[in-house]
């Protein structure tokens, strides 16, 4: 029996999101969720996708080798079980790859040893997932492990786009560049909007749109990666469910030397309560447009903040790629908000972007078009699926094949 199937593994510093897919098709055999690892309310929720069947589990899972041996037993009750001759590898979703890894890569000590590097850069990332890694290597030490990085769609940048205008020697010392993040998302939406208007990717510019609690732009040039918003950590950007996104260098230094700050407190300050949330008090979009309408000034202000941010950086990847075949929106507010795209896109007329009113309003979960049938550049609505670019990047590697398309 030829084994097929791949589990995808996203371990943070409390949590483990899972997904076993069957690479033949594409299909979900089973999904599921542990969180709070560590606590006395620690909870698992489990679906067996063939019958619908979810299972939930309460109490204390102490770590992130309990969690997996746990979600190990739950695939195993459905007869999924890590054993099983049909799975070919288990894909792992890794947020700081550096410069060392620019694509997924065959997990063994070296590539650990590098990725523990890189602690320093991701603190709060890169820890649970190499903790996670090693619990799966323990639990299937003949698998193989993939790391896929979501970093490494943003390594084709150019130069110009990835330094920082500061001393080289300086930058390359503390490895001070611009990464990226949410790559695997970008290079799933980039492709599937290329899919979407009936071209290979190689042909298409797009702009995407990644908008959810975390949020980043990118710019990709017929399916290479030439700029992105976020830059050596999540925090430089677009504005975020609670992060501030680009701000002056120096409202640190002034936060530190007037307002008498720490740097862990400027750090927290700047990453969980800053953003949507710092400026009206809500992080959830659906709220703040029910505020919006209600006529509440603070939820008006932090909606223009975000749309502001989002137009600059829609015209200055329109202005790096030169020319724009689609921009598509993703995640979770990309992929639900209406109001925001409607507002991101409004005015841009002149450089051919429009979205057609009743398309908008229209939910769904396929990629499909929302701009007027005879607009000069397509806005698309792409559901992301980085557990499926993990799985493909994953298989593509065990199989030799490198095909991503």
């Amino acid at each position: 029996m030829s084994s097929t199937r791949v589990l995808v593994l996203n371990s943070g510093s409390s949590s483990v999101k899972y997904q076993l897919i069957d690479m033949r098709d594409g299909s979900r055999l089973a999904a599921g969720l542990v969180e709070r690892i560590g606590e006395q309310t620690s909870r698992l929720i489990h679906t067996h996708v063939a019958d619908g069947d979810t299972r939930e589990q309460n109490g204390p899972i102490a770590d992130h080798e309990a969690a997996l041996k746990a979600v190990a037993a739950e695939l195993g009750r459905d007869g999924l079980g890590l054993d099983s001759p049909e799975l070919a590898a288990i894909g792992h979703r890794v947020v700081h790859g550096g410069m060392f890894f620019t694509e997924p890569t065959l997990v063994d000590e070296n590539v650990l040893t590098e990725i523990e590097r890189l602690i320093p850069v991701a603190p709060l990332h890169n820890p649970a997932n190499l903790t996670g890694i090693r619990t799966a290597r323990a639990l299937r030490p003949d698998l193989p492990q993939v790391a896929v990085f979501d970093t490494a769609f943003h390594t084709t940048m150019p130069e110009s786009a990835a330094r920082y205008a500061i001393d080289p020697k300086i930058a390359d010392r503390y490895r001070v560049r611009r990464y990226g993040f949410h790559g695997t998302s970008h290079a799933y939406v980039s492709r599937e909007t290329a899919r979407l208007l009936g071209k290979d990717p190689s042909e298409v510019n797009v702009i995407v749109l990644h908008l959810g609690n975390g949020a980043s732009a990118s710019a990709v040039e017929g399916g290479r990666c030439v700029d992105t918003s976020m830059g050596l950590t999540p925090l430089e950007g677009l504005v975020m469910g609670t992060r501030s996104g680009d701000l002056d260098p120096a409202v640190i230094f002034h936060l530190e030397r007037v307002g008498g700050m720490s740097t862990d407190e400027i750090d927290t300050f700047l990453n969980k309560r800053s953003g949507l949330f710092g400026l009206c008090g809500d992080n959830d979009m659906r709220e703040i447009r029910r505020r919006v309408d209600e006529g509440d000034e603070r939820a008006r202000l932090a909606f223009d903040i975000y749309i502001h941010r989002l137009k600059k950086y829609i015209g200055a990847y329109y202005a790096v790629l030169g020319r724009v075949d689609a921009v598509a929106f993703t995640a979770g507010v990309g992929e639900n908000s209406a109001p925001v795209r409607e507002a991101a896109v409004a005015g841009l007329e002149g450089l051919g972007l429009a979205v057609d009113g009743e398309l908008n309003v229209v939910r769904g979960d396929e990629a499909r078009l929302i701009s007027p049938a005879d607009a000069r550049v397509a806005v698309a609505v792409v559901p992301t699926d980085e557990e499926m670019e993990i799985a493909t990047q994953t298989y593509a590697l065990v199989n030799g094949s490198g095909n991503l398309t």
